[in-house]
């Protein structure tokens, strides 16, 4: 599952959520030691990440969010900036991905939360989640292409381009793209608080896990159990996710040390830390060559140098203290598998 900004790429991700991270800890009051025994993470994860030198899983951005009573898409919100009149081009709109379907915020920076607008890009099949919501104020959606059904109270809608809805928010509502089309919609919340946040509980996790669809390598010796060596291990366990759920699995050979037995181990080469060199890299380059269709790899243990050429490699490592393979999958896609990024040597 992917969520981040759309725009400003240039910007170091890592950077700006560890900024955030930062700036959410202090406002709450928290010390890193505080946060660290709240969260269950270590100090030295939680450094890293903060000066930008590591990079959270969605698992732990969820843990830290929980502690921190926030919406996990805070993570990625720039520097509050308040403006009486907000201008937004249309390149420039603050985007947040879940799987293909989108969310732009139009008035992030508006001084007053009495007015919540967003634009929703929504893939076929994908809504707010099977549970009704209500809150306080008013909502209002307008269908700019494609077809939207909304449920509000005993009532149903489909609206298709140019109609339009608006109804009290407390009465119980949800909405939902049931054509085999995508849908794009303006959604105005307008709460009685200005501290609510309306969208939070249109976005639920269990629906946001419908949309995961990815493959993810685990190392293994035997394909129930993930291995605690990333170097030494002779398999990956290649699982194939849709809808949030595993509907295929494949073992894979893997290179390994013995592969390197005339070469220095990768894990323990010389030159900037372990496996950080050039060398090291190019041997780990071989290792991932038959996980290269997978978007994410799990493992109990690994070097530095291996974790970070993964990432160089567009495979997100995570680092796992848990060793069932589909306990670990199951609380991955869930959002919950903690990156325990201190346990690299």
């Amino acid at each position: 599952m992917n969520i981040g900004p759309g725009s400003n790429r240039n910007i170091s991700v890592d950077f700006q959520v560890g900024n955030k991270l930062k700036e959410l800890r202090s406002a709450k009051g928290f010390s890193l030691r505080e946060l660290a025994e709240r969260s269950g993470l270590s100090i030295n994860t939680l450094s890293l990440i903060e000066n930008g030198k590591s990079s959270p899983s969605v698992g732990t951005l969820q843990q830290l969010a929980l502690v921190l009573d926030i919406s996990m898409v805070s993570f990625f919100e720039p520097e509050r900036v308040t403006k009486s009149i907000v201008f937004t081009s249309e390149d420039q709109r603050p985007t947040y991905s879940f799987g293909d379907s989108l969310m732009q915020n139009l008035g992030s920076e508006l001084s007053s939360k009495t007015v919540q607008p967003f634009c929703f890009t929504l893939q076929p099949g994908m809504g707010s989640g099977a549970e009704v919501c209500a809150h306080t104020g008013y909502e209002f959606v307008y269908c700019l292409s494609g077809t939207l059904w909304y449920q509000v109270g005993m009532q149903a809608f489909n609206l298709h381009s140019g109609d339009s809805l608006v109804f009290e928010a407390h009465l119980p509502h949800r909405w939902e793209n049931q054509s085999s089309e995508p849908a794009q919609f303006l959604l105005l919340f307008f709460p009685l608080n200005e501290n609510e946040n309306p969208i939070q509980r249109h976005l639920s996790l269990e629906n946001l896990k419908k949309e995961i669809n990815m493959k993810i390598a685990v190392i293994t010796d035997d394909g129930k159990l993930i291995s605690q060596h990333f170097g030494r291990a002779p398999y990956y366990l290649v699982l194939t996710i849709e809808d949030g759920k595993i509907i295929h699995r494949e073992m894979r050979n893997k290179m390994g040390h013995n592969q390197f037995h005339d070469q220095p181990h990768a894990e323990s080469a010389a030159g900037g830390g372990h496996g950080m060199d050039a060398a090291s890299h190019d041997k780990h380059v071989s290792m991932a060559e038959t996980i290269a269709d997978c978007e994410t790899i799990l493992c109990g243990g690994m070097g530095r140098g291996a974790y970070e050429s993964m990432r160089l490699l567009k495979i997100q490592p995570v680092v796992t203290t848990l060793r069932d393979i589909d306990g670990a999958v199951e609380q991955y896609i869930a959002g919950l598998l903690v990156d325990h990024t201190d346990l690299l040597h």
